[in-house]
């Protein structure tokens, strides 16, 4: 009857074990990033009646233990120590069954994300043999989800973290790669980047489908866009495989560039923005800060819909812990929607990360932006927001158009008052009430305050 008993119990252990093996998530490999000072979850699976127990090498006395649920899926936090670039490694126990995950750095982790113009890679254009050789450091790693769809949450991806060699940078967002870079010189921390995007894709395909479930204009925005070749448009399924399968990483903010892909519908961008912004840092359960890039000027969009996005856009700054950059002057080439320029873009972006997460206080990267106007007769007097007085970087300032009652806009003389003001002023409109600058899909902005910064489009009526 005993050797019955030991038979039986080893034959438990051995099925248990091989109908649910220990798994790891792919985001925790070996390179992997941590969040410095943090309480991050770590998840994954084993058999349901063995304990999963871990242990870190920052302090491997406390083994942390947690029991799988019935699905055999398991989630336990583990708390970091403070940034160092000292390799650690963490070693997940099962039964019989150990995986231990090696080269772990404590440090910054942020995620990048968006559709082409974050996804622009250095893969995209010749490249500097030099530069990517400036680029690479072992500190500085990239988890990079493979592309995918699903009409279901998915718990993983494909994908690995890979460090930073002139091998592999080639392959990550030119913009994430200078962000990474920017933080890493500040700090002196590891840096950890999630690089999950998808050129061409629309804001509905990265949001979860609750936020559309609870709100019936937004649930109508979800599926008013018309179908691409080139990426799903349906709501929330790029968000189901590239980034459910990550939630909840522990990350210090997420970078965005995308909205070229909303410009069919531009005045529902705004709600819909805001609603994932509010949606990933509820999934998360952090309220981390999201920065975004403004579009840029291009020459292929119909009407003025790319101005209007760009408003809708700003609009999205109400929201709490965001934070925007303009890039209209950042532009090769208006004809092309994939400006070159990224390196500028990844700076400009990265100031104001370090600026506003990082204390760096000798930066400066808030644009100047329109304050308030006065109409006198014929002719209206603007003030603006800025870091001195502005400048023009040509013979005339262009891109003013300012209309009458008729609500018809025409081009308008601008002239910079020696109080730093600006004095408008059109032939065609002798009794003006609105003004616009740069409200045009392609215009590129020549006045900049003393930092080198554009003045950001904007305009004052609601027509």
């Amino acid at each position: 009857m005993r050797k019955y008993f030991v038979f039986a119990f080893m034959c438990a252990i051995l099925t248990a074990e091989a109908q649910s093996a220990l798994r790891l998530p792919a985001i925790f490999s070996d390179h992997a990033v941590l969040q410095q000072n943090s309480e991050v979850k770590v998840w994954g699976w084993a058999p349901c009646t063995w304990a999963v127990k871990i242990s870190c090498s920052w302090n491997p006395t406390d083994t942390v233990s947690v029991i799988p649920e019935k699905d055999c899926s398991w989630a336990v936090t583990i708390k970091t120590p403070k940034a160092s670039n000292t390799p650690h490694s963490i070693t997940f126990i099962s039964g019989r069954q150990r995986i231990t995950i090696n080269d772990i750095l404590i440090g910054e982790v942020w995620l990048c994300s968006g559709q082409s113009n974050m996804e622009y890679s250095f893969d995209w254009d010749p490249v500097d043999e030099n530069e990517m050789k400036l680029l690479s450091n072992q500190e500085i790693r990239f988890f990079q989800p493979a592309r995918s769809h699903n009409n279901f949450p998915q718990t993983n991806c494909e994908g690995k973290w890979k460090i930073f060699t002139p091998e592999t940078v080639r392959q990550m967002s030119i913009i994430g790669s200078y962000l990474g870079k920017r933080i890493h010189e500040a700090t002196q921390m590891p840096v950890g980047l999630i690089a999950s995007y998808w050129g061409g894709t629309c804001v509905q395909a990265w949001t979860p489908k609750e936020i559309f479930d609870r709100c019936e204009d937004l649930n109508r925005a979800a599926n008013n866009l018309s179908p691409v070749n080139w990426a799903p448009v349906a709501p929330s399924v790029i968000y189901n495989a590239m980034v459910y399968p990550i939630i909840p990483y522990c990350i210090a903010g997420t970078i965005w560039y995308q909205g070229e892909a909303n410009t069919e519908q531009p005045q529902d961008y705004s709600k819909l923005f805001t609603s994932l912004i509010q949606s990933w840092r509820e999934v998360f359960d952090n309220d981390f800060p999201f920065y975004f890039v403004q579009i840029a000027p291009w020459n292929g969009y119909g009407g003025i819909s790319g101005a209007l996005l760009r408003e809708q856009q700003e609009r999205t700054l109400s929201l709490p812990k965001t934070g925007m950059i303009g890039v209209g002057d950042l532009v090769d080439d208006i004809t092309d929607i994939h400006p070159k320029l990224k390196q500028a873009v990844g700076n400009r972006l990265s100031d104001l990360v370090l600026k506003e997460q990082y204390g760096i206080d000798n930066l400066q990267p808030y644009h100047p932006r329109f304050n308030r106007l006065s109409v006198n007769r014929d002719k209206i007097n603007i003030s603006v927001t800025s870091t001195g007085k502005l400048t023009c970087k040509d013979k005339e300032i262009k891109h003013f158009q300012i209309a009458g009652e008729d609500r018809v806009f025409h081009p308008a003389t601008a002239v910079l008052e020696k109080n730093g003001t600006i004095t408008l002023t059109s032939k065609q409109v002798k009794n003006p009430v609105a003004l616009r600058y740069c409200f045009t899909n392609d215009a590129m902005p020549n006045l900049f305050d003393t930092n080198g910064l554009p003045l950001l489009p904007f305009r004052t009526d609601d027509w």
